[in-house]
């Protein structure tokens, strides 16, 4: 349908939004009864066995892949009526505003002077009309596809290897029918939940699925679990989840495959599943600040902790944590590209603190799915200069707060020994050599120093290491603006 100003003007986005919690719910509430199942199951192999027992156990488990069918479909229309939500906000939030001078009726006519302002104002609501049509024929058109229901039946064939590009894996799961596609997913949620080129909505429903299967005990799961079950903010979308160490995920925001800008953020030392709250929490707020600056096109952030961070020091001091990280981001920025809708997306990775390192590694390799590279509280980025990165120098943003300790703390071994010897070379010397910030660090020069060649962007000066993402600061204003294309705007 074709949505009027009146219309528009009228609808209520909120309730689409509890609609969509409630299918939510719905699927929470199946997954208790297959956790049910499931334990009755385990029992009934340790006090029963025989034919009659083995027909039991196939039928409790025929039951439990209804179960999680339906919750599939319950997850599809969730994401379907969040993404409507969501858009519909959007669209009106472009309605506010009218310039002095400028009336605008109720049927959506414009009036006034002077007639720039008035030619402007009609063109900011005639594109609101468009982005909220586009969202209630996208929606329209995901609900009828769940409407023709079906079986599931398993596929054939061999699975991509190991060794698959994204794009491969996107062939792959494109040449599937969709009763195939409903099988692996109810079936095999854990093969399908890491593989980087399905499509983000399909690895948000079998890494939720996946998730009923980890251990309740892991710090920071049942955090995890209430944000993807929270019907305020953005939709969360669970791209990958693995239990093993301390833990890692991947969160968008936000569906990135239809959104036309997508920063993925790389949390730095001490990151894991206990901590991931906080360091999501600092992702939204980028998400949020970006559809403030630019409405007029939709922004997912992702968090991605797809590595093993550093917990101490020592570990810190390496390059090899930052080595591995950097392949796995490689890929999942490859699979970005692979698995998004329509015209490429505008990308944006920003690493934070040894993130900032994974960032400038998986950078340092031409070929890297990403338009802009963006450092926060770097201790370096493991080259000395941005035209050493794989992106354009003018890509390449960074920021360090006047009062963040990465520059005492990260200091390059050389500049240790120089600043040794002043301190005692010169009365006072101590005062002078370790109480100003030093551009040499550990991993190479300060991207914030001019001197590295990236475009550095204001920070509060008592942001310290983690003030960058304070609502109303100039960093995130920064992050936001970079993250939709409007970094040439930005102060400097």
């Amino acid at each position: 349908m074709t949505v009027t100003y009146p219309l528009l003007r009228a609808t209520d986005p909120g309730r689409w939004r509890d609609t969509a919690t409630a299918w939510r719910a719905w699927a929470a509430t199946a997954g208790r009864w297959a956790a049910e199942l499931r334990a009755h199951a385990t029992r009934l192999r340790t006090i029963w066995t025989g034919s009659a027992a083995d027909a039991a156990t196939a039928h409790l488990a025929t039951l439990i892949r209804r179960l999680n069918l339906f919750r599939l479909g319950c997850w599809i229309a969730d994401q379907a009526l969040s993404e409507f939500a969501t858009a519909l906000t959007r669209s009106r939030s472009m309605l506010g505003g009218t310039p002095a001078g400028v009336t605008v009726a109720d049927n959506g006519t414009v009036s006034g002077h002077p007639a720039a302002a008035v030619r402007d104002t009609a063109a900011t609501i005639t594109a609101a009309l468009t982005i909220a049509t586009e969202a209630d024929s996208a929606a329209t058109s995901r609900l009828s596809e769940l409407d023709t229901g079906g079986t599931a039946s398993p596929p054939t064939g061999d699975p991509p290897s190991c060794t698959a590009t994204p794009a491969q894996v996107r062939q792959w799961w494109e040449a599937l029918t969709p009763a195939q596609r409903r099988w692996l997913l109810a079936t095999e949620p854990g093969r399908l939940g890491p593989l980087d080129g399905v499509p983000a909505g399909v690895r948000d429903l079998a890494n939720r699925l996946t998730l009923d299967e980890l251990p309740a005990r892991l710090p920071g799961l049942d955090a995890l679990r209430n944000r993807l079950a929270d019907g305020d903010g953005p939709r969360a979308y669970l791209l990958q989840i693995d239990a093993a160490g301390e833990g890692r995920a991947v969160v968008a925001l936000g569906d990135p495959d239809r959104a036309a800008h997508v920063l993925t953020q790389v949390p730095g030392m001490t990151a894991d599943l206990a901590s991931y709250g906080g360091e999501l929490a600092r992702a939204e707020r980028i998400a949020t600040r970006a559809t403030e600056l630019a409405p007029q096109q939709a922004t997912s952030t992702v968090m991605w902790l797809g590595y093993d961070a550093p917990d101490f020091v020592h570990e810190a001091a390496s390059r090899s944590q930052a080595t591995d990280g950097a392949t796995g981001l490689r890929r999942f920025q490859d699979g970005l590209r692979a698995t998004h809708l329509g015209a490429p997306a505008h990308q944006t990775l920003l690493g934070h603190s040894y993130g900032s390192l994974v960032v400038g590694t998986a950078a340092a390799q031409p070929g890297l799915a990403t338009d802009d590279v963006v450092f926060v509280g770097s201790p370096g980025v493991g080259v000395d200069s941005a035209a050493e990165l794989g992106v354009p120098a003018d890509r390449v943003w960074s920021s360090t707060s006047h009062s963040d300790v990465i520059q005492w703390a990260a200091v390059s071994p050389r500049s240790l020994v120089e600043d040794l010897a002043l301190s005692q070379a010169v009365p006072g010397g101590a005062l002078l050599a370790f109480t100003r910030p030093e551009n040499d660090l550990y991993f190479g020069t300060n991207p914030s120093d001019p001197a590295f060649g990236a475009r550095v962007f204001a920070s509060e000066p008592d942001a310290g290491h983690l003030g960058y993402w304070e609502p109303g600061s100039a960093a995130l204003d920064a992050l936001a603006g970079i993250a939709v294309g409007q970094g040439d705007v930005i102060p400097r």
